[in-house]
C-alpha cells in the first residue's frame, strides 16, 4: 500500500511534521512494509508558517517590527527552501494574543508590523507571498500594512493618519504611487476561511469587534469608518472593497491587501492543498490518513481534513482523520469524503497532561487504526 499522512498541527501539543511523525511511527509498528509519504499540512491559521518551512526544507525568519499597540515586537515569517516563497501569519504581528485584555481597543490598534514584515519578504526577493489573516487585534483595513509599503494614507491637511481603525475618520485622500516597486511583481494569495463583507452588522467590526474589546459605541464608530475607508479606496483604485465577501477579515485587512496589493483571498486548505501538491501524491495513494487538534461542525468550512479529503474523494481514495477531540457536528465531515473519524485521548485526563502526551497518544491510536485496516485484508 501506498500511505498518504497530511495531517495539520494539533493546537499547544504537535506541529504538523510531529503529527505526521507520530502517525508514520504507528503505522510502521504494525504494517512496516508500506509505503508512507508526509505532507505536514496547515490552514492558513497558527502554524502554517512551520508546516511550510518543515514541507519545504525551508527557514524561519526573526524580525522586531511594530507591534498592534505601537510597540515594537519580536515577530517572524517563513522562507521555503528554494527562498521563491514567504508565508506570513498576521498574528505573528498582529495578533490578538499580543495585546493583553485589559488594554484591547480596536479603535488604537494598527497592522504596521504586518506591512514590515511584507516589505521584508519583498526585499528578500521573494516571487510568492502566502498570508493567514486569522487572529487579528486590528480594525484598521489593513491601513498600516499599505502605509508600512509605501502608501500615503492623508487627512484634508495633507499629513498622514494614524494608522489605526480610529484613524480612518480622518482620510481624505490616499497616494499609491510609492508604494513598494515590487509588489507588481509578486503573487499575493490569502488564505481566509470567513465571507465577512467589510461593513455592516455581518461586517468586520460588527462581528469580530467585540473580541478585540470593541465597545458598542466603538464598534459602530468602527463600521462608520470603514465605510468611508471604502469610498476613499474606491476614489483612490477604482475598487468596490466593502460588499466583497472576506473583505471583513481580520478587521478589514482583507479589503485593503485586495484593494492595494491585488491579492486573491481563498480558503486556506484549499490553498495549502494547492501549494503542496496534495493532489499529485494523493492521486497515487491507497489510503490517506489525516487529522487535526479538534474536528467539529466548523471542520467542513475550509479546515484541513476536509480539505484533504475534497482531493482525495476526486480518487475514490479512502480517507481516515485522527483528532485530539471530536465536539457536536463531527460526524458532518463523513458527507466530504472522511470515511472514519478517531480521537487520541485514551482516557479523561487534564488538559495539560493530554497536550504533553499527544505524540504518544498519536502514535498509539495510529498503531490502532492500522490494526484495523491490515486485519480488513484478510476479510
Amino acid at each position: 500500500m501506498h500511505i498518504v499522512i497530511a495531517p495539520d498541527s494539533f493546537k499547544e501539543s504537535l506541529t504538523a511534521l510531529e503529527a505526521a511523525e507520530a502517525i508514520e511511527s504507528g503505522f510502521k509498528s504494525v504494517m512496516p512494509d508500506e509505503t508512507y509519504t508526509k505532507i505536514p499540512m496547515a490552514d492558513g491559521g497558527e502554524g502554517t508558517v512551520q508546516s511550510i518551512v518543515d514541507a519545504t526544507g525551508g527557514s524561519v525568519k526573526k524580525l522586531t517590527v511594530t507591534g498592534p499597540l505601537h510597540e515594537p515586537v519580536e515577530a517572524f515569517y517563513g522562507l521555503s527552501g528554494d527562498k521563491q516563497l514567504a508565508v506570513i501569519e498576521m498574528a505573528a504581528s498582529s495578533g490578538l494574543e499580543k495585546v493583553a485584555k485589559e488594554n484591547r481597543n480596536p479603535l488604537h490598534t494598527t497592522t504596521l508590523g504586518f506591512g514590515e514584515l511584507i516589505k521584508d519578504a519583498l526585499d528578500e526577493g521573494v516571487k510568492e507571498i502566502l498570508v493567514g489573516i486569522g487572529g487579528s487585534a486590528t480594525n484598521d483595513g489593513g491601513a498600516g500594512m499599505v502605509m508600512s509599503l509605501g502608501g500615503k494614507l492623508l487627512d484634508k491637511d495633507g499629513r498622514s493618519i494614524a494608522p489605526t481603525g480610529e484613524g480612518l475618520g480622518d482620510l481624505h485622500s490616499i497616494d499609491i504611487s510609492g508604494l513598494h516597486p515590487r509588489i507588481k511583481e509578486v503573487t499575493i494569495k490569502v488564505a481566509c476561511d470567513v465571507d465577512n463583507p467589510l461593513t455592516g452588522k455581518n461586517g468586520a467590526s460588527y462581528v469580530y469587534g467585540p473580541q478585540k474589546g470593541g465597545t458598542e459605541e466603538q464598534i459602530e464608530q468602527l463600521d462608520g469608518y470603514l465605510a468611508h475607508y471604502a469610498k476613499m479606496v474606491k476614489k483612490a483604485v477604482g475598487k468596490e472593497i466593502e460588499h466583497v465577501p472576506g473583505a471583513g477579515a481580520a478587521g478589514g485587512l482583507g479589503a485593503g491587501l485586495m484593494a492595494f496589493l491585488d491579492a486573491e483571498l481563498q480558503r486556506g486548505g484549499d490553498l495549502l492543498a494547492d501549494l503542496l501538491d496534495l493532489e499529485e501524491t494523493i492521486k497515487e495513494a491507497d489510503l490517506v490518513i489525516t487529522g487535526e487538534g479538534g474536528i467539529n461542525h466548523q471542520t467542513i468550512y475550509g479546515k484541513t481534513p476536509v480539505a484533504v479529503a475534497k482531493v482525495a474523494k476526486k480518487y475514490d481514495v479512502p480517507v481516515i482523520a485522527i483528532a485530539g477531540s471530536l465536539s457536536s457536528g463531527y460526524d458532518t465531515v463523513h458527507d466530504e469524503g472522511i470515511h472514519a473519524v478517531f480521537s487520541i485521548i485514551p482516557e479523561l485526563s487534564p488538559l495539560d497532561a493530554l497536550l504533553k502526551n499527544g505524540y504518544e497518544n498519536l502514535t498509539s491510536t495510529a498503531a490502532n487504526i492500522a490494526s484495523v485496516v491490515k486485519l480488513s485484508q484478510k476479510l
